[in-house]
């Protein structure tokens, strides 16, 4: 019998929610498959700064160290409830960016996937959608402006003045590259190159290093796109994408418009992977406002395990089958009310409704 260690980082907000949804579907799949999961919780975040005084603490970093994987939550605050923690350890500075440079995750994969039976959540037009959207946002995660040097201060002319370095090197664009066309050759065989070279010297050579590995994948058809035209093709035809590859602050926002076109961040799981270790993650904050209400929508942190399945644990057909399952439950006409407004003909159910639907559709589809 295979034993996986899962880090298992609630976060903040409506992160312990969705979080304990998540965990009902790797009982099933432990069911199901002869596999067992050891989950070793810990705090991340806020709750772990209030509580520690670090927002990644040691005890955390430990746990994540033993792990074979992490399964992490939303995390941050209230723009007045986030000024209650310094600057430097708030949630994002002090938590999420230290993990990600600890286990060198470069390579961020977020699904943007909407069948066509789901058309209804998207804000688009139905003929937009087509026969529904499935593309792939490949994200370099651990360098650019996010990772480089900062300073703030007082200049000669007494003026306050911030000064951020963006910085990558011909390796880091090279190793994103790699998961970026590997990706696209078992999919579509399609990459979209998004970049800003005509304004950014960064993405001159970006393009450059994407130049010098795209000779690896002959079957690969590149099309290259700015990222402001990438931004406005999204809405008006992103049926034409199928794998996209772009720096970290692009990623950072096109991911997010990905969720506008979708509906709702909360319908986009994100994978991120380095050499040794992954963490997997909804795309979208705490939502603080609804946290502890019930109404939030688990299929973001339900469809981070399906990633973490299929790419640390070698599960893809139970993978799948978790996606199939999730969809399955909207498909029947249910839906929570951080996604659907009374009167929009589905049928409101609460957060662990959701959840137990979507552990019965699994249970009721035979094992491969």
């Amino acid at each position: 019998m295979k034993h996986y260690k899962i880090a298992v980082l609630a976060g903040d907000g409506i992160g312990p929610e969705i979080t304990q949804e998540a965990l009902k579907v790797l009982k099933v799949i432990e069911e199901r498959n002869d596999v067992t999961f050891e989950l070793m919780p810990a705090l991340f975040g806020a709750c772990a700064y209030f509580e520690t005084g670090d927002a990644f603490p040691q005890a955390t970093i430990d746990i994540c160290d033993q792990a074979d994987a992490i399964l992490k939550g939303p995390i941050g605050l209230s723009h007045e409830e986030s000024k209650k923690i310094p600057v430097d350890k708030q949630p994002e500075r002090g938590a999420l960016l230290p993990m990600r440079r600890r286990y060198n995750t470069y390579a961020n994969f977020r699904p943007v996937s909407l069948p066509k039976s789901l058309a209804h959540f998207s804000p688009l037009k139905p003929e937009i959608i087509g026969e529904g959207i499935d593309l792939i946002m490949v994200r370099e995660l651990i360098g650019g402006l996010y990772f480089g040097d900062k300073e703030r201060g007082i200049n000669d002319k007494g003026l306050r003045y911030v000064r951020e370095t963006l910085e990558y090197d011909e390796e880091q664009i090279r190793r994103i590259m790699h998961e970026a066309f590997k990706l696209a050759s078992k999919r579509r065989k399609l990459l979209h190159n998004i970049h800003k070279s005509n304004v950014l010297l960064s993405s001159v050579l970006w393009n450059e290093v994407m130049e010098e590995v795209a000779k690896d994948y002959p079957d690969v058809e590149v099309v290259n796109y700015l990222v402001d035209s990438a931004a406005t093709a999204l809405c008006l035809k992103p049926t034409q994408f199928d794998v996209m590859v772009m720096e970290n602050m692009f990623g950072d926002i096109l991911s997010d418009q990905g969720g506008g076109v979708l509906g709702s961040l909360g319908l986009m799981p994100s994978a991120c992977i380095g050499p040794e270790k992954a963490y997997y993650e909804p795309s979208h904050g705490s939502a603080p406002d609804i946290a502890g209400k019930n109404i939030a929508n688990p299929y973001s942190m339900i469809g981070s395990v399906a990633m973490m399945l299929e790419n640390s644990f070698d599960m893809a057909a139970e993978a799948k089958n978790v996606w199939a399952s999730m969809q399955g439950v909207f498909a029947d006409g249910y839906s929570t009310a951080d996604l659907s407004k009374p009167g929009s003909g589905v049928t409101m159910i609460s957060t662990v409704e959701f959840g137990d639907k979507v552990v019965e559709k699994l249970r009721q589809i035979p094992k491969v």
